[in-house]
C-alpha cells in the first residue's frame, strides 16, 4: 500500500528526464511546423466563454458512496483485497517501443508536436477492434513524487465496442495497470472494472465506457456513460481483489469468482450522478475527457463534454475541487448535503473533444486549457488546441498547413508533474511528450 507522503525525488526525477531527453524518437522528421496565431482558420474553437450561474448549475452532483459494509462482505467472501504492487508483479503482457512496432502503429502518432516515447501493446490486445483504449492516467496523477509505493504507474482505460466482438463483453470496462519503471520495458496486466450489487454478495461489469480517468491519492475516477444520470464511477487502488475462476461470467458463479477470464476485478467504492438527470443539450452534460489539475488550490478534478464532433452542440469544460479531508481522500468536495458544485465552467466552439487538460503557466493570470479533439470526419489525425479567455492557437504542419496534426483516434490527456510529460493515446499507441515541447509547438 501506498503511503503518500508529499516529497519530491529531485535526483531520480532530473535522471529520467536525461534518460528520455537522450531517446526521443525521430517520428515527424518531415513535417513542416508553423505555429502561428488561429484567428483565421474558420474552426478555431475561439476563446472561452465563462458559463452563466444557472447553466453551471447543471453542472452539479450529488455523491453516492457504496456502504463500508457491502464493500467488506465482497472482501470477506472474494478474500483480502492486494494492491497494484500484486498487479504489477503478475504482469503478463510487454510492450514495444516504437521502432519495433508498425508502420500503421507509428502512422498514429501526431506529427507535431512529436512524441518523445511511444509503446505499441501486445498483439493480443491490438490486433481486434472489439476493445479500444481511450483514457490515461499516472502514479504523477496520483502522488506528487510521480511514484506509487515503488514504481511508476501507467494506467490505460479500454472499452469493449458496443458493436463487435462477444455480445456479452460489450460495453465492459478494463484497465491496463502499466509498469512504468524502465522506460526501454513497459510490462502491464489487467484488471477488469465492476460495480458491487446485492448489498456486496456479487458483482457485475461496469457496462460503461470510460473516455475519462484519473487517479488522484488512494482512488481511480473514470467517466459513466450508461444511459443513467451517473457521471463518474469512484474505485479504491487499495481494494483490488483476485477472481479465482477462469471463466465467461463476470460475478459470483459455482466454486468462487470469476472475471470474464481476468485474474483482477476492481470494485466501484461509489459514483457521483448530476443533480439535473440525464446528460441533454439543454441539461447536464455527457461526461467525456478527465484530467487532474495540481496548479489549483485544492487539487482539481476538470472535466470536458463529450459531442459528436460533425455536430453543431459545442462543449463545455469545468473544474470540481478534491476535497481536503484526510478522511475523504481522493473525493471530491461537498457541502453537508453531498454535493458537489463545479467551481469554474466555460464553453468551448470545440466538438468531439477526447483529451482536455488544464495548467497555469509560470507567471500567467490564468490557466490555459489544452483541448484535443477528433476532426469533423471521426478519424484521422485530430487537432490540438490551447485555449483561454482570450483565444485559441494550434499547431500547423505539413505543406497546406493544416491543424490536424494531434494523433489518430486521441485519447486523454494527463500531465506528470515530476518529469514534466504529458502523456495520452492513439488508437493504437500509448506516447509521452514535454509540455514544453507542445507548448512550442502551440506558439
Amino acid at each position: 500500500m501506498k503511503h503518500r507522503g508529499r516529497h519530491r525525488r529531485r535526483r531520480r526525477g532530473a535522471a529520467l528526464r536525461a534518460v528520455l531527453t537522450g531517446t526521443a524518437l525521430a517520428l515527424t522528421a518531415a513535417a513542416t511546423l508553423i505555429s502561428v496565431s488561429q484567428a483565421g482558420v474558420t474552426d478555431s474553437p475561439g476563446a472561452l466563454r465563462p458559463l452563466s450561474s444557472a447553466e453551471t448549475g447543471r453542472l452539479r452532483l450529488q455523491e453516492h458512496l457504496v456502504p463500508t459494509g457491502a464493500l467488506n462482505r465482497l472482501s470477506a467472501a472474494m478474500g483480502r483485497p492486494v494492491g497494484v504492487d500484486a498487479v504489477l508483479a503478475s504482469a503478463d503482457r510487454g510492450m514495444r517501443a516504437s521502432a519495433d512496432c508498425s508502420s500503421a502503429d507509428r502512422a498514429s502518432l501526431p506529427v507535431a508536436p512529436a512524441a518523445t516515447r511511444a509503446y505499441c501493446w501486445d498483439p493480443a490486445d491490438s490486433a481486434g477492434t472489439a476493445w479500444r483504449p481511450a483514457s490515461v492516467t499516472t502514479s504523477g496523477d496520483a502522488d506528487d513524487d510521480g511514484v506509487w509505493g515503488a514504481h511508476r504507474v501507467v494506467l490505460a482505460g479500454w472499452t469493449h465496442s458496443a458493436a463487435t466482438g462477444r455480445a456479452d463483453e460489450r460495453g465492459l470496462a478494463r484497465v491496463a495497470f502499466v509498469n512504468a519503471d524502465d522506460p526501454a520495458r513497459l510490462a502491464y496486466r489487467w484488471v477488469l472494472l465492476v460495480v458491487p450489487v446485492d448489498g456486496g454478495r456479487d458483482y457485475r461489469g461496469l457496462g460503461s465506457g470510460i473516455s475519462g480517468m484519473v487517479w488522484y491519492q488512494d482512488k481511480l475516477l473514470v467517466t459513466a456513460r450508461t444511459g443513467s444520470a451517473d457521471a463518474l464511477y469512484v474505485y479504491d487502488l487499495d481494494r483490488i481483489q483476485r477472481a479465482g475462476v477462469d471463466g465467461p461470467a463476470i460475478g459470483r458463479v459455482p466454486g468462487g469468482w470469476s472475471a470474464d477470464g481476468y485474474r483482477y476485478v476492481m470494485p466501484a467504492v461509489g459514483s457521483y450522478r448530476f443533480t439535473a438527470g440525464r446528460c441533454a443539450r439543454s441539461g447536464p452534460p455527457c461526461p467525456g475527457a478527465l484530467a487532474l489539475d495540481r496548479g489549483t488550490v485544492p487539487d482539481s478534478l476538470v472535466a470536458a463534454e463529450w459531442t459528436a464532433p460533425d455536430g453543431d452542440r459545442n462543449a463545455r469544460l469545468w473544474r470540481y475541487a478534491f476535497s481536503t479531508d484526510p478522511a475523504r481522500g481522493g473525493l471530491l468536495a461537498t457541502d453537508g448535503a453531498g454535493r458537489v458544485t463545479a467551481v469554474e465552467a466555460y464553453r468551448t466552439r470545440a466538438a468531439g473533444i477526447r483529451g482536455v487538460l488544464s495548467y497555469r503557466q509560470p507567471g500567467a493570470e490564468q490557466p490555459s486549457w489544452y483541448v484535443g479533439h477528433l476532426p469533423g470526419s471521426g478519424d484521422g489525425h485530430g487537432g490540438l488546441w490551447r485555449q483561454d479567455s482570450t483565444g485559441a492557437k494550434a499547431a500547423h504542419c505539413g505543406a497546406d498547413a493544416s491543424h490536424r496534426c494531434w494523433a489518430q483516434s486521441a485519447g486523454s490527456l494527463s500531465y506528470w508533474q515530476e518529469t514534466g510529460e504529458v502523456w495520452s493515446m492513439s488508437d493504437r499507441m500509448l506516447f509521452a511528450l514535454p509540455l514544453p515541447d507542445l507548448d512550442r509547438t502551440l506558439g
